[in-house]
């Protein structure tokens, strides 16, 4: 059985006497492809948030290839290997694609100072394309952030995140906001960055007819705990994840195209 990358287990939080998140355990092995969804409220962007170290857990344990990150902030769970694309792009208006890329990777590996220097370092500039090359972005190498298409932002906001050299790739609606051609070359991307690397890769989806097509598992949230898991065929078949979320509609239509 393949080692778990990332290894959640009794992850608590409340807030103001609300329980967001109830005593969540999930294992996400090394190299997968896993779905989280569940209905609005469930607790999808908290479980993000909480295990990004964007907020602090009340109680439970996230351990990234065997190193717990609870208590460190995100930006040392950044360094520790797990990154985040966000549903709005986190971009540089001002910049072309490739000269926001090798800026992240510059300032991630620590090389401040040649951040100021006029021509970049060969390394950065390297792994830049190396980046755009992954995402199919390199014809739009030297275009400004700002004029790029809400989908190619969010493959920069993407790009970005792989910049800082995760273990764990955490996507938020990664199609949020597209139209349903646009959802399809964009998670077509995704499926086919997983593919090309072995990052361990976690996204956030409402669409499910996408999550169905390429998760390799699905673990589905509920009031802040985990209603189900398994893989896509088992899910669409669950009885309690068909009652609180997909309807029986979907249900039908999923098993006449299974």
């Amino acid at each position: 059985m393949t080692e778990a990358m990332l290894q959640i287990r009794d992850l608590a939080k409340s807030f103001g006497g609300v329980e967001a998140m109830r005593g969540v355990s999930l294992d996400f092995p090394a190299g997968s492809l896993t779905a989280i969804i569940g209905p609005n409220g469930a607790g999808k962007t908290t479980f993000f948030n909480l295990i990004s170290g964007a907020i602090r857990p009340d109680a439970g344990s996230v351990k990234l290839d065997g190193e717990e990150l609870v208590g460190l902030s995100s930006l040392q769970v950044v360094r520790r290997g797990m990154t985040r694309a966000f549903q709005v792009a986190s971009i540089f208006p001002d910049m072309t694609m490739e000269q926001s890329l090798v800026a992240a990777v510059t300032a991630h590996r620590g090389e401040l100072f040649s951040m100021l220097r006029r021509a970049p370092l060969p390394e950065a500039q390297a792994r830049a394309g190396e980046i755009m090359d992954l995402l199919g972005l390199t014809p739009r190498a030297k275009a400004l952030s700002r004029n790029l298409s809400h989908g190619e932002q969010k493959l920069l906001d993407i790009g970005l995140a792989l910049a800082l050299d995760p273990k764990v790739l955490l996507l938020d609606e990664p199609t949020a906001g597209m139209g349903a051609e646009e959802r399809w070359r964009m998670i077509e991307k995704v499926h086919a960055l997983w593919e090309g690397t072995d990052l361990t890769v976690i996204f956030i989806e409402h669409d499910m007819d996408i999550v169905f097509q390429i998760a390799q598992s699905i673990d589905v949230l509920s009031y802040g705990q985990v209603l189900a898991k398994g893989t896509p065929e088992e899910i669409k078949r669950n009885q309690d994840v068909i009652d609180a979320y997909l309807g029986q509609d979907h249900h039908h239509v999923a098993t006449e195209g299974a």
